[in-house]
């Protein structure tokens, strides 16, 4: 298990540093000067060069990735080109609205997509089975920003029960908060929480028709206590590893959900740094969110042995 931790977190390092070197290159060798777009098209070139000066754009490549890279480690990201201020501080207020938001979503994904799961599976080939697959179909199907448009309409314009948009502040207390949060979660759940379910249902109805679950249902064991016992908890690991490649959809939907729902958090911040060509808070968020999913994908990782025995007793089995 040791032998097994250290492998992964390795492998967590030198993807971390790969992801980081990929991001600066190809932002680096995209069209377009930050310190031009800042100034605007009818810039003296005099005044452009002292504001890449200024910005450190005209140091060499080499240069400015290591510096980069180094501030990173400690904590320092850099100062934005559009705000002129630290990149550490815009990412510090808007995690506190990206991070519930992907929170609610994961929790809210995982309570539909489980039991429903579990439920089509027991139900095989019958209405419910049908039905279960039925929605894990137009939930893959309708795009979430549409989705979202759609609980705009019903449920903020129509019935009026919560905002359209915007984020209240958390001085506003938790109620105001959740209202907010609660149509773009939901958003970002759907197709997150049919995929879930399909992918529960399938594993739990491979597991059922192992033979150990046969036997013990040939032992007297009742069908219920079955699928509990036996079933659901040998069929986690397929789910498990799902709801961890989940993780990087629902980063990436913030983008759009956030930018739909005006919410000022991290996605919305990326739209509008790639827009104001914003290349270090481009680069520094990017590197963020592949750290984050690299992280994720570790503690998968470390469920699987918690999930099987078996990988507690042998780390080389992965």
């Amino acid at each position: 298990m040791a032998l097994f931790l250290f492998r992964r977190l390795i492998t967590l390092a030198l993807t971390l540093l790969v992801a980081a070197t990929v991001v600066f290159v190809v932002l680096e060798i995209l069209p377009g000067d930050p310190a031009a777009v800042m100034l605007g098209l009818n810039a003296e070139p005099d005044t452009v060069a002292a504001l890449r000066s200024q910005l450190g754009l005209d140091q060499p490549l080499a240069d400015r990735f290591f510096g980069w890279l180094g501030g990173m480690l400690v904590g320092d990201f850099g100062r934005s080109y559009t705000y002129s201020v630290p990149v550490s501080e815009l990412i510090g207020d808007r995690i506190a609205i990206t991070v519930p938001l992907a929170l609610l979503a994961i929790l809210l994904s995982t309570a539909i997509a489980l039991p429903l799961g579990v439920y089509a599976a027991r139900n095989h080939n019958k209405l419910g089975d049908f039905g279960v697959m039925g929605f894990s179909q137009v939930g893959v199907a309708v795009p979430n920003f549409w989705f979202a448009l759609l609980l705009i309409i019903l449920f903020a314009v129509n019935l009026g029960w919560t905002p359209a948009g915007g984020f209240p502040g958390w001085d506003a207390g938790v109620g105001p908060v959740v209202a907010a949060l609660a149509l773009p979660a939901i958003a970002l759940a759907l197709p997150q929480a049919a995929i879930l379910s399909r992918v529960t249902r399938s594993s739990v109805l491979e597991v059922l028709r192992e033979d150990y679950v046969r036997t013990a249902r040939a032992k007297g064991l009742n069908r219920s206590a079955a699928l509990w016992r036996h079933a659901v908890p040998n069929a986690l690991i397929p789910v498990v590893t799902i709801l961890g490649l989940q993780v990087s959809s629902l980063l990436a939907g913030t983008i759009i959900i956030e930018n739909v729902f005006a919410l000022p958090g991290v996605g919305r911040l990326i739209f509008q740094a790639i827009a104001q060509r914003d290349l270090i808070t481009v680069k520094s968020l990017v590197v963020i969110i592949a750290a984050v999913v690299v992280f994720v994908n570790f503690l998968v990782d470390m469920s699987y042995a918690a999930l099987d025995p078996r990988l507690r007793r042998g780390g080389d089995m992965m």
